[in-house]
């Protein structure tokens, strides 16, 4: 069987994750940014809420503006308004301003400033193995 993004996630070096978000929590934050999470997303915010490995920090639903995918979003369509209303935010990189989004397919996305985005896999799975 496949593991998915989450199960692969907690096996990495230097994890950490916060509690799990409540189901009516991710029925709150979704309106609010206007979407529906990928199935792969959502599974992942019931898990963790937010979660950190190798230096990477993925957002969720928590109090820190900074890890929390509605504050990060939003900031984020301010600096980018020509991308999709209904992709949100995944991971800011901090390195040259990249910013990772995934659609509500579950496809991850890449905006480099000065460049067109990019698609760069198909789901936060494959962005892990990247």
């Amino acid at each position: 069987m496949m593991s998915n993004f989450t199960e692969e996630l907690q096996h990495l070096p230097d994890f950490h994750a916060f509690s799990g978000a409540s189901r009516e929590q991710i029925e709150h934050t979704e309106p609010v940014l206007g979407v529906n999470f990928s199935d792969e997303y959502r599974m992942y915010l019931t898990t963790f809420g937010t979660a950190s490995a190798c230096g990477q920090e993925f957002t969720g639903i928590c109090k820190s503006p900074c890890l929390n995918v509605v504050d990060v979003t939003m900031s984020e369509r301010m600096r980018h308004s020509i991308l999709p209303e209904k992709w949100y935010v995944v991971e800011q990189t901090n390195i040259d301003d990249v910013v990772i989004w995934q659609s509500e397919k579950g496809e991850i996305w890449q905006t480099v400033p000065n460049h067109l985005h990019q698609k760069i896999c198909g789901s936060l799975r494959e962005y892990l193995e990247l």
